[in-house]
């Protein structure tokens, strides 16, 4: 029986990984467009976005544009497989192939 990932199921970082999921393999989303998809604050979504880059799921890339700082983050291949078998557990339970 697949398991959930406990990384990514909780519902901050499940949002943050299926953004960062929906892009093309390198790109990654600015910090400031990441707060307004999820909803979360800043130091809530600092939180959940250093969790994952603990677990090797996302990279995380600081840099000044002009005089302003600004972090990028990106899903790495790790956090993309992980990403992606989590889902896959999901759709076995919604099909009913896990109880």
């Amino acid at each position: 029986m697949a398991e959930l990932d406990d990384i990514i199921h909780q519902p901050l970082r499940l949002k943050i990984m299926a953004a960062l999921n929906a892009l093309p393999q390198a790109a990654g989303l600015e910090f400031a467009r990441l707060k307004k998809l999820t909803g979360a604050t800043d130091g809530n979504l600092g939180a959940h976005i250093e969790t994952l880059a603990k677990a090797g799921y996302v990279s995380v890339d600081k840099a000044f544009v002009g005089k302003k700082p600004q972090t990028t983050v990106t899903a790495t291949a790790t956090g993309r497989g992980a990403f992606a078998r989590h889902v896959a557990t999901l759709q076995e339970i919604i099909a009913g192939k896990q109880v």
